[in-house]
């Protein structure tokens, strides 16, 4: 059973697809390149010791289908043949997936590099424009995305073939620069000294904005969990939490900015997630394109790149399955993260 070297991608059906995140997994079976597929429950990762004991309780053991190969989406770095996830305890071991569990080939990628792959054909229906000039359909394209962590990845169009760019994108330096950031800003956790996008565009992000602000104001922090934080401030009922939605909808503005920058992303920047989706109605006020346009000198160019929200409810899983259906039409790179029988 050795790693795969060669430049061959297509797997063979029937294919799990996963998108396993810090909090979350969720798969679904495709019979083959033209059966729609079909979706299992979302699995929360902390109800299962390992991965395998969970495709194995909540997929093949109430699937009269087994597949013969997997795409899994992974939450963090794929090196070796031990693969760790950056926010939940699970451990991918490709080796042990095909011993144990029936697979013939499985290939890992990033999380976000299936959220690429999504982005690259969404339609209307799938996604929400909040701003910016026309996307230019042949253009390099982005996605973040807050939940867990801060997901980003960018999308590169060449050979006529879609080409995904994952990366630590979320770990990027982020500082203050108004007068209210310069008040706050004292009273956010860094990571050995050192703030990054991720400690403010996440989960644990909104609820370190939140509890800055309520140190900041000398008001005590009532609100426990970031939910509570985005219902009360989609529902005005706490000022702190309105100015927490609102500082961080201008924070994932200013970072989808620099990372529109960073990937000249003129076929547009999409956000991703269930924060992004359930935030929405904040993202459509004015403070997150303002964040996104202020990058003097070039406020003009970015004001011309189109910003959405993604709305469909299982992108990262759309974008691996378009994926396995034409592998030739997208550039995803094998090499290392490919393990057959």
């Amino acid at each position: 059973m050795a790693k795969s070297n060669d430049g061959e991608i297509a797997l063979p059906f029937p294919i799990l697809i996963g998108d396993i995140g810090g909090t979350n997994a969720r798969f679904a079976l495709l019979l083959d390149a033209f059966a729609p597929p079909k979706e299992f429950p979302i699995i929360q990762t902390a109800q299962f010791k390992t991965i395998d004991d969970a495709l194995q309780r909540s997929i093949l053991d109430k699937s009269s289908v087994q597949p013969r190969s997997a795409i899994l989406a992974l939450a963090g770095p794929i090196q070796g043949d031990e693969v760790p996830l950056t926010n939940c305890d699970w451990v991918v071991r490709p080796r042990d997936m095909i011993a144990n569990l029936g697979l013939e080939d499985v290939l890992l990628v990033n999380d976000f590099e299936a959220q690429a792959l999504a982005i690259a054909a969404l339609s209307d229906g799938d996604r929400e424009k909040i701003g910016g000039g026309e996307e230019n359909f042949a253009a390099s394209r982005a996605v973040l995305g807050p939940g867990t962590g801060l997901g980003v990845a960018g999308l590169v169009h060449a050979m006529h073939a879609w080409i995904p760019v994952p990366g630590e994108g979320g770990h990027i330096d982020i500082g203050p620069r108004s007068e209210r950031d310069y008040q706050i800003w004292p009273f956010l956790e860094p990571i050995e000294g050192r703030m990054s996008a991720e400690q403010v565009l996440c989960g644990r992000g909104i609820m370190n904005i939140y509890h800055a602000i309520c140190a900041t104001e000398r008001r005590e922090a009532t609100l426990d969990a970031p939910a509570a934080v985005t219902g009360a401030a989609l529902s005005k009922s706490d000022p702190d939490a309105i100015e927490t939605v609102s500082l961080f909808s201008t924070y994932l503005g200013r970072v989808a900015g620099d990372i529109a920058m960073i990937f000249m992303a003129k076929g547009g920047v999409y956000l991703s997630g269930g924060i992004s989706q359930k935030i929405l109605p904040a993202l459509r006020g004015p403070e997150f394109r303002a964040g996104f346009e202020d990058k003097a000198p070039h406020g003009e160019m970015l004001r011309e790149i189109p910003t959405f929200v993604v709305t469909h409810p299982m992108a990262a899983l759309a974008g691996l399955a378009a994926f396995a259906r034409m592998p030739d039409r997208f550039g995803v790179a094998s090499e290392g993260r490919r393990w057959r029988k």
